[in-house]
């Protein structure tokens, strides 16, 4: 993971761009950890545009993975992350926006228990 912001911004929109035009399906199954690792620092580490991306990037990766066990661990291991960052006043808008929405998409496609 690149120390510089602004490089993992870029990494973060190429990844939002990829999500969204292609289905990537097989391709994600054998890199979720590395990428759920990257978007958890992200969103720890990262202030407003690059929480906002990890958040978008991260809903991508929900539709993608779908309601299997694996879409469902991804969903449960940044779980507390997005409500962190959605429940922390100093966030930006667009921070908490992003991972209201992530929270709402992921949890309705790969939450596993009914609450």
């Amino acid at each position: 993971v690149s120390r510089s912001a602004k490089a993992r911004q870029a990494a973060l929109q190429s990844l939002r761009l990829a999500l969204s035009s292609k289905t990537l399906s097989e391709f994600l199954l054998e890199r979720r950890l590395t990428l759920t690792d990257s978007l958890e620092k992200c969103l720890k580490k990262g202030k407003g545009e690059e929480q906002a991306l990890a958040g978008t990037v991260l809903t991508l990766l929900c539709l993608q993975m779908g309601s299997g066990p694996e879409g469902e661990e991804v969903f449960r291991s940044l779980k507390p992350l997005l409500v962190s960052v959605l429940t922390d006043s100093t966030a930006s808008p667009s921070a908490r926006q992003s991972c209201a929405t992530a929270l709402g998409m992921c949890c309705y496609i790969a939450a596993a228990d009914l609450e």
